[in-house]
């Protein structure tokens, strides 16, 4: 199934991205991707995942691909280098590419380098780090557009990632409209206890009344 870029602001854009870990965990879905942080506080994303996967360079070796002319507005670059953080791949050229045609943002199993322009663009990266040294002749393009593995989640092209000063989750197109419903719920609660407890009630006396405690977790 082809899912179309995201244009418009997703429903989900209004959550953060703890209150979409929370509701996926409510679903049972492992989303959540550990070891991703975003390259700077401000960062967000929220779009559909095109994704790419790379494999150590053969012999000889292929190229880092030129992928990023099949990235429509809107949707997020998602590139399994294996965790890999001894090169990259991704840099200074393509930030510029992406930030110019509207692409949502980028998510790497892995790390980035050319840092400066995509902090002065404000053009979001997620990854494992940030180091210098090139992936060419290193790694190679394996797969583009099928499933990949990113922080320990599996992604497929079309997925909805949602990304902040967290971190990202991938949301399968399954289970957004549950998803949406859940965080819809979980914000509603957090907010009503935010409320009490400004107004005086103790912290104890609002999470037992709102359910704070049985907010993520899955029914049985």
């Amino acid at each position: 199934m082809t899912h179309p870029a995201t244009t418009q602001p997703h429903p989900l854009a209004q959550f953060s991205a703890a209150t979409v870990s929370d509701a996926l965990d409510r679903l049972g879905r492992q989303g959540s991707m550990l070891g991703i942080a975003p390259l700077f506080d401000g960062a967000r994303l929220c779009g559909r995942a095109f994704t790419v996967r790379y494999v150590t360079a053969g012999s000889p070796p292929g190229t880092v691909g030129d992928y990023l002319d099949d990235v429509a507005p809107g949707q997020v670059v998602v590139l399994d280098n294996g965790g890999r953080t001894d090169c990259t791949v991704w840099g200074d050229i393509l930030t510029a590419m992406a930030h110019h045609r509207g692409v949502g943002g980028t998510v790497i199993d892995g790390v980035c380098r050319d840092v400066q322009r995509a902090l002065g663009v404000g053009y979001p990266i997620y990854s494992k780090g940030r180091f210098m040294r090139t992936g060419k002749d290193r790694v190679e393009v394996s797969d583009v557009g099928r499933p990949v593995s990113i922080g320990g989640v599996n992604v497929a092209s079309g997925d909805l990632l949602l990304g902040d000063a967290d971190g990202v989750v991938a949301v399968p197109p399954a289970v957004e409209e549950q998803v949406l419903e859940i965080c819809t719920a979980i914000e509603a609660r957090e907010d009503a206890i935010v409320e009490d407890v400004l107004s005086g009630t103790s912290l104890t006396e609002a999470r037992a009344k709102h359910g704070y405690h049985l907010l993520q977790r899955q029914e049985s």
